[in-house]
């Protein structure tokens, strides 16, 4: 019987330009996408038979079944055994938790001989390439064009309000979907200051549409851009979560401590995102 421990981290979209669409309905992407040093954690056992457990902060409402995309890769890798799933990211948080748990599931099955299906990836969400990688990358087209960059560490807080974002809901209420894509070429960033100029310039086009879906979150962009010394705020994926990045971690955790402070049943972790 074989058992790993593997770690998932949340996905962070410093930006997200929606370019258009294809006939087939997926809509293309140009994102470039961080990773925190917070996330969700598993532990694989093999076995004869496939079973999740779901425990931790965020655990109440994860399906423990094949509605579950970390069962779906399993499955869809072949793999049998005892997923126990510990969830400490909230979930329809446009963070990436359930394509990043799965992409961490698949990478594990890979470093064990595990063969993973190539359309595999794609075919559990368009988040789940780029959760393969865990770096910081470009993610283009539907998800399956992933180019690695290099981004200084950055210093962040992520807040939710305590909403789920069907992200369904959110393309749905999009108002245009044939946007401009970012810059070609991504600049060489000094540090943390240079790249959230840079960052401020960009967008994600998904945010007025997620602000029609669930206000509470245009709340949290204000009090991330009114915190003390915040360089740049923005929603990540479809929301609700949201990011602010700062000049050093001990300014992002005070203004954890003073969101927090106001908001004690909204989601505020500190963290460097990479």
């Amino acid at each position: 019987m074989t058992t790993a421990e593997v770690f998932a981290p949340a996905k962070i979209n410093l930006t997200l330009h929606v370019t258009g669409r294809r006939a087939d309905g997926y809509h293309l992407l140009d994102s470039l996408v961080a990773f925190a040093n917070v996330g969700d954690r598993l532990r694989l056992t093999s076995g004869a038979d496939l079973s999740l457990s779901v425990t931790g902060l965020f655990a109440r409402g994860v399906p423990e079944d094949g509605r579950n995309l970390v069962w779906r890769a399993a499955e869809g890798a072949g793999w049998r055994g005892q997923i126990d799933l510990e969830k400490n990211l909230p979930h329809g948080a446009g963070i990436g938790g359930g394509s990043s748990d799965a992409a961490a599931l698949l990478t594990a099955l890979q470093g064990q001989g595990v063969p993973v299906p190539a359309d595999l990836l794609l075919s559990l969400g368009a988040d789940v390439p780029v959760c393969m990688a865990a770096r910081a990358a470009r993610m283009q087209g539907i998800g399956e064009e992933i180019i690695p960059v290099s981004l200084p560490k950055l210093p962040a807080l992520l807040v939710n309000p305590g909403v789920e974002v069907p992200t369904g809901a959110v393309f749905s209420a999009l108002e245009e979907r044939e946007n401009t894509a970012m810059p070609a070429d991504m600049p060489l960033f000094d540090g943390v200051e240079d790249c959230a100029e840079w960052l401020a310039a960009q967008r994600n086009d998904l945010e007025p549409a997620a602000l029609t879906v669930a206000p509470l979150i245009e709340r949290a962009l204000g009090d991330l851009r009114s915190s003390r010394d915040a360089l740049m705020a923005r929603m990540s994926g479809s929301g609700a979560t949201c990011f602010a990045l700062y000049p050093s971690l001990k300014a992002a955790h005070f203004a954890a401590y003073e969101i927090g402070a106001e908001h004690p049943d909204w989601w505020c972790v500190a963290t460097e995102l990479g």
